[in-house]
């Protein structure tokens, strides 16, 4: 019962609060690897494009150890650590150990395929790899991770399914990685604070406007036009408008809605969530070139679930410094795009708690009247996803030690190279596709089918196509006009 919580409840139980743990813990390994020299991280597997399969993958130190041991060792200490969460959340470890080994090794093949030289590279990196054409499809493995997991996903045999969704994990896999993001932007914020600074709350500004507009819109939307209930419509505008399947789980959870309720417009979250990977990044890459900043805090505001959003950051981030080398003759760092997308979808996700007590007070003392109930005030904490706590922590520990350590910003950002760029490079994005790998084994399109799910499915392509994206993309351009990524050295 709710009244029984505690502020720790959860700590050691929750997808959430295991993000927060496994984040901190790799980025610890980083910093502790840069202040002492002692090698921590350099077992981390780095793939990078190739053209002889022998060089599609080494270990970030490569003078640690060999490319197989790397991989290997990385293998190893991924299953090891995750399944430390999965033992604490009580999950059936010998099933994780073997549907992760499933899911780990597919998200290693769909790197291997998507960073082929031919695939992957622009048009400016042709000469280094010998090679006179190519698909130049940055990003392409994270297609290649998707499009794996949606075949299995959709195709495969019902038992297997089922089995692997047990590894699978994108929502955590992500956490981890924004805990990680966040010890990236700290880490870039050494030489470029005030440009962070900016981004933050030009963010958190753009997500305060929305949020603004976003909920009462899809609300009157779905009680005005396509008649649903008060509970379906609350549910739906929650869960378009916040952060996707939390948001519509909490937001029941406050009202008291039937447990259909959030199952099947979670449903419709993750579907339409992986409709939007697929489509914005073109989209926003091919027409928005000269706002890119902009164009990442939209995909934050307008993706609806994290992994799907950062998901979608990472590859616009990748298509939109290819297009930007390779016609405007700019070399943008890499990560700024991919954090002005989760940027926005944080501070949106930092609403939760707020509007699950916020609903949950207007159910108990107008909507239904509920004499003698009270709302607890921590329900804001408990709602309050936890790995953003690690992202912030992540960040502020780059930050103080980059800024009191070293005498200036440069030999900071050069020594915490050694610990950070593993981590915050290489493992960061490979928990990016084990994202992607993870979110097409989990997306079910036979789930639009579903009998009854027809209006409700029509209402929420109505409001995000007609209130959520063009809102989101306004009030993006709002507030990041103008912003370019920095340059990178």
């Amino acid at each position: 019962m709710a009244e029984e919580r505690r502020w720790y409840t959860g700590m050691f139980s929750t997808e959430d609060w295991w993000a927060f743990w496994l984040g901190t813990f790799f980025v610890m390994l980083g910093i502790i690897t840069s202040l002492s020299g002692v090698d921590l991280v350099g077992w981390i597997i780095k793939f990078g494009k190739w053209v002889a399969i022998e060089k599609a993958f080494k270990a970030s130190h490569p003078d640690a150890m060999s490319p197989i041991a790397s991989l290997i060792s990385s293998y190893i200490i991924l299953m090891l650590t995750t399944a430390v969460g999965a033992y604490f959340m009580k999950w059936d470890i010998k099933k994780y150990f073997g549907a992760f080994t499933i899911v780990f090794w597919l998200s290693v093949l769909a790197y291997i395929i998507g960073e082929n030289a031919y695939i992957a590279a622009t048009a400016l990196d042709r000469a280094k790899y010998g090679i006179d054409w190519s698909l130049s499809l940055g990003g392409a493995f994270y297609i290649m991770a998707l499009i794996i997991g949606l075949i299995i996903g959709n195709f495969a045999p019902k038992g297997f399914r089922e089995f692997i969704k047990l590894g699978a994990r994108p929502e955590w896999f992500i956490k981890v990685a924004i805990v990680m993001l966040g010890a990236k932007l700290g880490y870039l914020a050494i030489k470029s604070f005030g440009y962070a600074i900016h981004l933050l709350t030009a963010g958190a500004s753009a997500t305060i406007a929305a949020y603004l507009l976003f909920w009462p819109l899809a609300f009157l939307a779905g009680r005005k036009l396509f008649r649903l209930s008060r509970e379906w419509a609350a549910c739906l505008a929650s869960g378009i408008s916040i952060c996707g399947v939390s948001a519509a789980i909490a937001t029941a959870g406050a009202i008291r809605a039937r447990p259909i309720v959030p199952v099947m417009i979670s449903a419709l979250i993750v579907v339409f969530a992986v409709i939007e990977l697929i489509v914005l990044p073109g989209v926003l890459a091919a027409f928005w070139l000269n706002e890119p900043i902009a164009a990442g805090a939209s995909l934050g505001l307008t993706v609806k679930t994290d992994g799907a959003d950062a998901a979608a950051g990472a590859i616009l981030d990748e298509l939109m410094r290819s297009r930007a080398a390779l016609e405007l003759g700019q070399n943008w760092e890499e990560g700024w795009i991919l954090m002005s997308a989760v940027n926005t979808k944080i501070w949106i996700d930092m609403f939760i708690g707020v509007w699950a007590f916020v609903l949950a007070t207007i159910w108990v003392y107008r909507v239904e009247r509920r004499p003698g109930e009270k709302v607890q005030k921590m329900e804001i904490w408990w709602r309050f996803p936890k790995f953003v706590l690690g992202y912030f922590l992540a960040m502020g520990l780059l930050l103080l030690i980059g800024f009191n350590l070293y005498p200036d910003t440069a030999t900071a950002y050069k020594a915490l190279t050694l610990g950070i760029k593993p981590v915050e490079g290489s493992l960061r994005k490979f928990f990016f596709v084990l994202t992607f790998t993870s979110i097409g084994i989990v997306t079910d399109f036979r789930a639009l089918r579903q009998e009854g799910l027809g209006r409700l499915a029509l209402a929420y392509a109505f409001v995000l196509a007609v209130i959520i994206i063009p809102i989101g993309w306004l009030i993006a351009w709002l507030f990041h006009m103008g912003m370019m990524p920095p340059t990178a050295p």
